[in-house]
């Protein structure tokens, strides 16, 4: 199973949702999970994981979670050529490396990473 995470800020909450699917040609959701909870702490620029990760890990327990899933995030895994993790690996690390996460961002990161690639939506 592909578990795609994101949350989203309101004034006094986040809203946690994931999507999950059977592969990657699945045409339509197979569960979706979704949870508000309170905002733990404010965004700050460099520690994005901070307001994020509790969120993410807070859902993950209505989902039981097998070899073989992978997750994906709102966020990079890894920032940078020396291995700075971002959101994505600290996922990794709290869930005890035993489920691949892949990271999915919209916006460039100032720093250089050869493991880094560009993809595109749709056709």
């Amino acid at each position: 199973m592909i578990y795609a995470f994101d949350t989203f800020y309101y004034a006094d909450y986040a809203k946690t949702v994931c999507i999950a699917f059977e592969d990657w040609n699945s045409e339509t959701e197979s569960f979706i999970y979704s949870e508000n909870t309170e905002i733990s702490s404010d965004y700050e620029s460099g520690a994005f994981y901070k307001r994020e990760l509790p969120c993410i890990l807070s859902l993950l327990k209505k989902i039981d979670l097998k070899d073989g899933d992978l997750i994906i995030v709102d966020g990079y895994v890894i920032l940078d050529n020396n291995g700075k993790i971002g959101l994505g690996g600290y996922l990794y690390e709290s869930l005890d490396k035993k489920y691949p996460v892949i990271g999915i961002a919209k916006n460039g990161f100032a720093s250089e990473d050869n493991m880094r690639k560009t993809i595109f939506r749709g056709k």
